[in-house]
């Protein structure tokens, strides 16, 4: 499989994350050892994972999505083949309106991911969401603190808005200090309705943070690149803007219309519209690295089918907009 250069780093990762959200509770530890072990095997090297998956879930371990790839990766052996990364800095999910974004949280966080990952040093840790009250520079002396005791060796962001980012990467190399490497933000080929998301702290991308990778290059390491399957499930079935099977944020006629035109697509290049979905995003003019959290070692095949997708930026444009491929 493909690898991308993280800008500005030294990690080079596969072109596809394999998510893990219900590694350990709804796939079980067998199911996920063999999704992991399968995606290893195709030249996978980064399993996305947070403390806080899936402690939403009753009677399920706490942060047990981290301890199952720690356990794998012991028995595996095989630590120094992966870029090991996790996210921390989640509100507690009975009080989500509350950030922990302090030291001291973060702190907490990233010793208990270490301890369950079993592991050294975090190669990307993610700072899983922001507190806005705090200025940007704080988190950013906050972050390089750790790098210096060799816990994390760099850092990314989740679910910030494109203006705090900018203010935390001007802070960062205003005083020759480590930024964010990358950027993990709700994205996919269909279309986000923000009125509609349940959790009001998930950011997606939008025009402002898109300009702000196509001028940095930051990496973009999007989640629900597949938008939770909505054009895979209306492929197999009826489909309806109003369904509600879909996630209210993705009930829309554009996202019917892209699907539609996804559909076209696919058939002239002889892909499937998963493979188009994805090579939506790998074909970015910035890196962009799409996790995906397969069920099955079914999906992960078919997603990982498509590392070697690439479209045009005609293709690309068609797809958002409907204007025709030459």
């Amino acid at each position: 499989m493909n690898q991308v250069q993280i800008p500005n780093t030294e990690l080079r990762v596969s072109q596809i994350g394999l998510g893990s959200a219900l590694f350990g509770s709804a796939v079980s530890k067998d199911d996920a050892f063999r999704l992991m072990d399968r995606y290893a095997d195709l030249g996978g090297n980064m399993i996305d994972t947070a403390e806080v998956y899936a402690n939403w879930l009753p009677d399920v371990e706490t942060s047990v999505s981290e301890k199952t790839i720690g356990e794998w990766m012991k028995e595996r052996g095989n630590r120094n083949r992966l870029v090991v990364t996790t996210k921390g800095a989640h509100p507690r999910m009975d009080t989500m309106h509350i950030p922990r974004l302090s030291k001291a949280e973060i702190r907490e966080d990233l010793e208990g991911s270490l301890r369950r990952l079993q592991v050294e040093a975090i190669d990307l840790y993610w700072l899983h969401r922001d507190d806005a009250s705090r200025e940007a520079g704080e988190i950013i002396e906050t972050m390089n603190d750790f790098v210096r005791e060799g816990k994390i060796r760099y850092f990314g962001c989740s679910n910030w808005t494109a203006e705090r980012m900018r203010e935390a990467q001007a802070y960062a190399a205003e005083r020759g200090l480590q930024g964010f490497a990358a950027n993990q933000m709700m994205w996919s080929l269909a279309a986000v309705d923000k009125a509609q998301l349940s959790d009001p702290t998930l950011v997606p991308m939008d025009g402002e943070m898109y300009r702000l990778h196509l001028e940095s290059k930051l990496a973009a390491v999007p989640y629900s690149s597949q938008a939770q399957g909505l054009f895979s499930k209306w492929e197999k079935g009826t489909y309806d803007e109003q369904d509600e099977r879909i996630a209210p944020q993705y009930r829309s006629g554009e996202n019917v219309a892209r699907w539609k035109r996804s559909r076209r697509l696919a058939a002239e290049l002889s892909l499937s519209v998963n493979r188009i979905v994805l090579g939506y995003l790998i074909s970015q003019p910035f890196p962009t690295i799409p996790i995906v959290g397969p069920n099955n070692v079914e999906q992960l095949l078919d997603s990982m089918s498509a590392a070697e997708v690439r479209l045009t930026p005609e293709q690309l444009a068609y797809l958002e907009e409907g204007e025709e491929t030459g």
